[in-house]
């Protein structure tokens, strides 16, 4: 039989691998309990019909583990959801064959304040009999959901105690019961006289800080809202005074700016007349000089390293020499065979390239003539949108209009939402006013707690600073006489005085510097060692780089000869020959294309121009009829607001004086 929380952590895990796409509940459940091992038969049992139920009511299930992420469970771990479900299936189904004691100890296996949390959400009324009870409603017959809500009260007050416990284990409110001591039997004390009681110090008394009095910026506006909505209609007013005057002024003669080339023209000529001026002239800079570059210093490491490489390989040569004596095969044959094969390689290689780059031109000049083509296609589309496009047009004016009119009836509303705003801000402050009233009836509680906590810390203080005066008043021997000639007296083999001590410690320091002075006669004498051999290691290296730079240049001139050859054999080959013709072919009739592509001027040109021409001066017209009409309108506006303005600057000058 296993325990609870391994029965509860079995059955989450059926749960959380369960996918009701890819397999059945049964098919699930048998594999499920053929990898658990050790099972009992009611074990076995318990798990399959919670695993069945919990499948079989999800959508019940659902409801009330959704409800509770979106409110007390806000916090919770998405991962519990199987957890949940399987303890609200416990809670509605399951509680009469459980009994509550089996199910608190089911919750006990779990986190505390998680367990508390989902049985408060469950058991609240508001939330079990209002929109849970609607939500099984809709899934389910009323009369099968009146069954479950019957269970669950039959068992309500098992429950409401097992949430109690909860709440105190929460809370740290638990209540133990202490034993019953025994009463402790007065004894009289033996001594003949009692000592005389220390007079107490007095105990200071704080003073309760006189309570400040609501002030009365509490319960009226401040100034500041008021200078600020008169800056506002004042702004306003001003905004709207300017607008006018711009409208009024709006068409002036334009400064007409230079053209593009005129003022490429103007700075040429001054830059021709500042170069024939003499002064403010700087001296060129001579060129930089390259420095050669200087050898590197090497350091003793790297040139033993490169000593004893050019070493091995002059033991390798001199092998390979005793070995042709002996009478071994010589490697050069194969040598110049391996070159050949892969200069061969190395040649077949730069023609594919070749190859390649001309494809890739050819490729770009028959795209560049794919482009022009496309080009023409799409000025084709082009003339198709732009008619459809100006039947688009008139259906928008004609949309902008309707939502012109719907916006106008949108702003009246808001006009009149703007007169019930003020009736709110009135019951606003009622309620703020109470809302200070009551915490400074609780800041006066608070008050009275803090200072009888005062008066105890300080009764604390007062008896520890008696005893750290008790404690300071006994007096304390500060003098020690040493004598360094006297042992310590523990009775040890190895035990000496303080000045035996010191006079070994004096013969130990002489030994250590003799030995350091031998061992420094003989560091010098390795270095100077060392110095010989890497002077005799330079003069190899020297040697061997020499002879490494001739062999160098004499590859060197090889390559050249042999990337001449290469390309002598490149401008014969007749597949570039013919590749490269018909890349000319092409760049030439790419440019022919452009050529002919280009606009020339005809007939039917000219007169479309002119027509276009002739529309825009319509335009034009039409527009500045429009806009003569808006100033007029403007006009007639200004002769309306007038005095009205004046009344608002009565107003505003009449709250201001009132506020003063």
């Amino acid at each position: 039989m296993l325990q609870y929380k391994q029965l509860l952590q079995l059955c989450i895990k059926g749960l959380n691998s369960f996918h009701s796409e890819s397999q059945s509940v049964e098919e699930h459940i048998k594999e499920f309990l053929k990898c658990q091992k050790g099972l009992d038969s009611d074990d076995h049992l318990f798990i399959v019909e919670v695993f069945s139920g919990c499948v079989q009511y999800q959508k019940l299930l659902q409801v009330v583990v959704d409800g509770f992420f979106c409110t007390d469970g806000l916090t919770s771990l998405k991962s519990d959801t199987s957890l949940y479900q399987i303890l609200c299936y416990f809670l509605m189904f399951r509680l009469d064959e459980i009994r509550p004691t089996n199910f608190n100890k089911f919750l006990a296996t779990q986190p505390t304040n998680k367990m508390h949390r989902f049985l408060n959400f469950f058991l609240k009324d508001e939330n079990l009999f209002a929109w849970i009870y609607d939500g099984w409603c809709k899934l389910y017959e009323s009369s099968f959901i009146d069954e479950i809500i019957k269970r669950i009260v039959r068992w309500k007050p098992e429950l409401d105690n097992i949430l109690i416990k909860l709440d105190a284990v929460v809370n740290n409110t638990i209540i133990t019961k202490k034993p019953a001591k025994t009463p402790t039997k007065p004894v009289s004390f033996k001594l003949s006289q009692p000592k005389p009681r220390s007079i107490p110090l007095p105990e200071q008394i704080p003073k309760l800080p006189k309570q400040k009095p609501v002030s009365t910026k509490v319960f009226k506006e401040p100034k500041e809202i008021k200078e600020i909505e008169m800056l506002k209609q004042q702004n306003k007013v001003d905004g709207e005074m300017k607008l006018l005057e711009a409208n009024e002024y709006q068409f002036q003669c334009a400064n007409t700016h230079k053209s593009y080339k005129t003022c490429e023209i103007i700075k040429n000529i001054r830059d021709e007349e500042e170069k024939k001026l003499d002064f403010n002239k700087r001296n060129a800079q001579p060129a930089p000089k390259h420095k050669v570059n200087k050898p590197i210093k090497m350091n003793a490491a790297a040139i033993l390293r490169e000593g004893s490489l050019f070493q091995k390989k002059e033991k390798a040569e001199l092998q390979k020499l005793e070995n042709l004596l002996c009478g071994a095969k010589d490697e050069s044959d194969f040598v110049n065979w391996q070159k050949s094969v892969q200069q061969e390689d190395k040649d077949k290689e730069i023609r594919e390239t070749e190859y390649r780059r001309v494809l890739g031109k050819l490729s770009h000049e028959e795209a560049i003539l794919a482009r022009q083509n496309q080009i023409k296609e799409n000025q084709v589309k082009v003339s198709q949108l732009k008619s459809e496009s100006a039947k688009m047009m008139k259906n928008y004016l004609v949309l902008r209009l309707e939502e012109e009119r719907h916006m106008r009836a949108l702003v009246e509303q808001i006009i009149e939402g703007h007169h019930n705003a003020q009736d709110a801000k009135c019951k606003l402050k009622e309620y703020k006013r109470k809302i200070v009233q009551e915490v400074n009836a609780e800041s006066r509680e608070m008050m009275k707690t803090a200072l009888e906590e005062a008066e105890a810390e300080m009764r604390r203080k007062t008896e520890l600073i008696q005893h750290i005066r008790a404690a300071e008043s006994v007096p304390i021997t500060r003098q020690k006489l040493v004598d360094l000639t006297a042992t310590a007296g523990h009775a040890l083999l190895s035990e000496m005085s303080i000045a035996e001590l010191q006079e070994r410690l004096s013969l130990l320091r002489e030994a250590q510097n003799a030995e350091e002075e031998n061992r420094r006669d003989m560091i010098i004498q390795s270095k100077q060692a060392k110095n010989e051999n890497i002077m005799e290691t330079i003069a190899r290296i020297s040697v061997h780089r020499n002879e490494l730079s001739k062999a160098a240049s004499i590859r060197a001139e090889e390559k050249q000869l042999a990337k001449k050859e290469r390309a002598e054999k490149l401008k014969q080959d007749k597949t570039l020959q013919y590749l490269e013709t018909s890349l000319q072919e092409k760049k030439e009739e790419r440019i022919r294309r452009a050529n002919e592509a280009k606009i020339k001027p005809n007939n039917a040109s000219a007169v479309r121009t002119r027509s276009l021409i002739r529309e825009k001066k319509q335009l034009e017209k039409t527009r500045w009829r429009q806009l003569e009409m808006g100033q007029q309108r403007m006009a007639e506006k200004r002769t309306f607001r007038a005095p009205a303005n004046q009344k608002n600057n009565a107003v505003v000058l009449k709250t201001t004086i009132a506020t003063n």
